[in-house]
């Protein structure tokens, strides 16, 4: 997608690596656009998680083109299926004086079975707003949807009182394809990932014209216990 040398790195943490590509801003303020790229064994990952890295990327190159105000730091996160170990490592490694520099983190996880939405457990209420806001003006049907016992990699970020938001694009079928042999490309609906790729970046305008804090609100409550 045209990325220098210099923007690319790898940032081995522990128990995973991360590919991370870093897009300078010309202001003040980071914002984090991040996919595992982990699957299971079962099926390719075509849905679970090659949708996520396919829309960070095309997110990288749009952004490339469009310029940034803030820093926008793409991140291809590992061993997310273990136990979030890619975006625990990134997170935690961000130094407390530092957190506030963060402004959004935009987690993309499991495009192409249905329309996109927010995953409600590990998503913050005002940046799923924007998602709302930002899917209405764009007139894309959006929902926000709770899967028990499931987690994401924003998780890692509102630990840190980052505000964070999972969008996904899973239809009600998508226990018997996730994690199964049936994850394969030709499950994937083009224009559910195309759609979910487009309200990802538009919810990154909007913070990236934004002030930094103004997201900002105390986590989750089934995050504030850990």
């Amino acid at each position: 997608m045209g990325a220098s040398p210099e923007e690319i790195s790898i940032e081995k943490v522990k128990d995973a690596e991360n590919l991370v590509v870093t897009r300078k801003g010309t202001e003040p303020g980071k914002i984090v656009i991040g996919a595992h790229y982990d699957f299971v064994d079962e099926g390719c990952g075509a849905v679970d998680n090659w949708t996520g890295i396919v829309a960070i990327a095309h997110a990288y190159r749009s952004v490339r083109q469009l310029g940034a105000k803030k820093t926008v730091i793409f991140a291809a996160f590992g061993n997310e299926e273990k136990g979030l170990y890619g975006s625990k490592g990134m997170a935690l490694a961000i130094p407390t004086a530092e957190v506030p520099e963060y402004c959004a983190m935009i987690n993309i996880d499991s495009f192409g079975l249905a329309l996109p939405f927010a995953f409600k457990e590990v998503s913050s209420n005002k940046l799923t707003t924007v998602v709302e806001d930002r899917a209405a003006v764009m007139k894309i049907p959006f929902t926000k949807a709770s899967i028990p016992y499931a987690s994401a990699d924003s998780a890692s970020f509102l630990v840190r009182r980052i505000p964070a938001v999972t969008l996904s694009g899973l239809s009600a079928d998508w226990a018997s394809i996730l994690h199964t042999n049936k994850d394969q490309v030709r499950a994937v609906n083009y224009t559910s990932v195309y759609l979910g790729y487009r309200l990802a970046l538009a919810t990154w305008a909007a913070v990236d014209a934004s002030p930094c804090d103004a997201y900002q609100e105390p986590a989750p409550s089934i995050l504030q216990k850990k």
